[in-house]
């Protein structure tokens, strides 16, 4: 081995007829680690954990062109008036309507009843159709109340004739009725009417004669029960259920206290609740148009007033010169027919 010449280590020996290869530059000092504060760069992996990323391509270039296109958003439409009322007021917006609703059947129930619950009807000079079922009444000769029922009917005769003869009957009674006693057979055939008959205290009229001429025009067979429609008895027990209706004859004076409201004017007669209510005045002297004729006058009163108890309305006059029903309001007048005390003559 040859010796090394003067002077140190001199590195490989060039060899003859070949470059020299530089030596390679130094390495960078490589940084220290820290935190994570953002991408890296050179290729180094970030300091810190790594990370998955839900969408690994938002932000970027590609993330555009991935996303299928769907276009505008759906247009929501648009609320209307109910929806709008009932999201604003709630259980109210049901609530309302209800309660309008009930008040107005409430309303209409009270207008289609509001009149149907007055007991008993009276009518100046007759009654109407409607006959209210009998009461209990106080017994005989005890003074009775008078009725509190409201009435109804047609108004009283506005223009009252004049007197046919001079008064022969007591104007104002002690205001009291007493069942006239007694009974009587049974007139006619087919269904029973029973019938009681009073007369007003303190009138100076003897009661069984009065009865006997009701009994006399409710039994002849051209009244109500002509031909087998019905029969007549008169009874003398007021408890509910003994009878159908009463007769009963009273002053002038005391016709509102038994008829009230009719507006009689304490000329005509009337029908109230189960009372055929007779005018004494009418019944001494009639009215002027009958020329004098009670006895007819009589008859045609008690069938007029006991036809409304029946549940007969008015008539009118077929025509001049026939006879008036026994139904028309001849104490009134007669408007061209001729008098007529019958329902069947």
């Amino acid at each position: 081995m040859a010796a090394l010449p003067p002077g140190g280590d001199r590195g490989p020996e060039r060899v003859r007829g070949l470059p020299r290869v530089p030596p390679p530059p130094p390495r960078a000092p490589r940084p220290a680690r820290g935190p994570a504060t953002g991408p890296t760069t050179g290729g180094h992996r970030p300091a810190g954990p790594l990370v998955a990323r839900r969408d690994p391509l938002a932000g970027s270039a590609l993330d555009g062109a991935r996303r299928p296109a769907t276009g505008p958003p759906p247009r929501r439409r648009p609320a209307g008036r109910v929806r709008r009322f009932v999201a604003r007021y709630g259980w109210r917006a049901y609530a309302i309507p209800l309660l309008a609703v009930a008040t107005v059947l409430a309303l209409v129930d009270l207008g289609v009843s509001g009149h149907g619950g007055q007991p008993a009807s009276a009518e100046a000079g007759s009654e109407p159709t409607d006959t209210p079922p009998a009461t209990a009444e106080p017994s005989a000769s005890t003074p009775e109340a008078s009725p509190t029922a409201p009435a109804e009917g047609d108004a009283g005769p506005t223009d009252l004739p004049p007197a046919t003869a001079a008064a022969t009957y007591v104007e104002q009674g002690a205001g009291s009725v007493s069942v006239v006693p007694g009974t009587s057979a049974v007139y006619g055939t087919g269904p029973l009417q029973r019938f009681v008959v009073e007369v007003e205290d303190g009138i100076g009229v003897d009661g069984a004669a009065f009865a006997a001429a009701v009994e006399a025009t409710l039994g002849d067979p051209r009244s109500w029960g002509s031909g087998g429609r019905m029969s007549f008895q008169r009874v003398d027990t007021t408890e509910a259920g003994g009878y159908e209706f009463r007769v009963s004859l009273v002053s002038p004076g005391s016709m509102e206290r038994y008829c009230p409201g009719v507006g009689t004017g304490g000329y005509t007669s009337c029908r109230y609740g189960e009372r055929a209510v007779i005018n004494l005045a009418r019944w001494a002297t009639a009215v002027p148009h009958y020329d004098g004729d009670v006895a007819t006058y009589r008859q045609y009163v008690v069938n007029h007033e006991v036809g409304h108890a029946l549940g007969n309305g008015h008539e009118d006059c077929p025509g001049p010169g026939l006879p008036a029903p026994v139904m028309q309001q001849q104490t009134l007048g007669l408007e061209g027919c001729t008098r007529n005390a019958w329902p069947f003559p």
